[in-house]
């Protein structure tokens, strides 16, 4: 069945106004509890829900900026151990080891902010590929987790920010903005996502430092 944009919106506020009665009395720690949710299993408007705390407590918007961060970082170990599981045998399956120790090796030199950088990003980015990656390629868990805070803190901090100077008001005005000009926000959106994505691999598969694509390797040896 399909959802028109109208009537996702309503959900997402219904959502939204759900989440809050329940975890609103909870103050930080709720905030850092829909957090850990939204980046180990739900989606939540995690930024909307963040925005709603800090209109109605601005003196510790920090705090719960940091909460939220926190929140994300812990609940995003779970796709980082997965990939960290079973991520090797999946690699493997299509290239052979020493081509894996490649890559390993280019991700190690540009790790943190291949993993900051996609944390900064609001949805629709996909985190969860870069945080199956990072465990992939056996990334230090306190650096994943540190580049994982950064990025998510930077990215609330810009919001409670934006909020604390415009006014509540502001959320509202950006989601009708983009409700009546979706298909551009989405057409953006996947604009910018594709562009990190691009920038992030050629980092990893820099043909110029002696790491090819795998598709690539396939097509030179036929």
């Amino acid at each position: 069945m399909k959802i028109s944009p109208s009537g996702f919106f309503h959900k997402l506020s219904a959502l939204n106004a759900g989440m809050l009665a329940l975890l609103k009395p909870f103050g930080v720690w709720g905030i850092g509890a829909l957090a850990v949710i939204d980046s180990a299993a739900i989606p939540l408007p995690i930024d909307a829900l963040l925005i709603d705390f800090v209109v109605h407590d601005h003196r510790r918007f920090i705090l719960y900026c940091f909460m939220a961060a926190l929140g994300s970082a812990v609940g995003s170990l779970v796709f980082y151990y997965i990939g960290r599981a079973g991520g090797e045998l999946f690699l493997l399956k299509r290239i052979n080891r020493k081509r894996y120790e490649q890559l390993r090796d280019r991700f190690e030199k540009q790790e943190f902010l291949a993993i900051m950088i996609p944390a900064m990003m609001p949805p629709p980015t996909p985190i969860k590929l870069f945080e199956f990656a990072a465990g992939v390629f056996e990334m230090k868990v306190l650096w994943y987790f540190s580049a994982i805070l950064v990025g998510k803190f930077l990215r609330f901090l810009v919001w409670a920010i934006i909020t604390i100077l415009y006014g509540p008001a502001i959320l509202d005005t950006i989601t009708r903005e983009v409700h009546l000009h979706l298909q551009l926000v989405l057409g953006m959106g996947g604009i910018l996502v594709g562009l990190i994505a691009f920038w992030v691999i050629r980092k990893l598969f820099d043909r110029r430092r002696g790491t090819r694509f795998p598709l690539e390797e396939d097509e030179t040896s036929v």
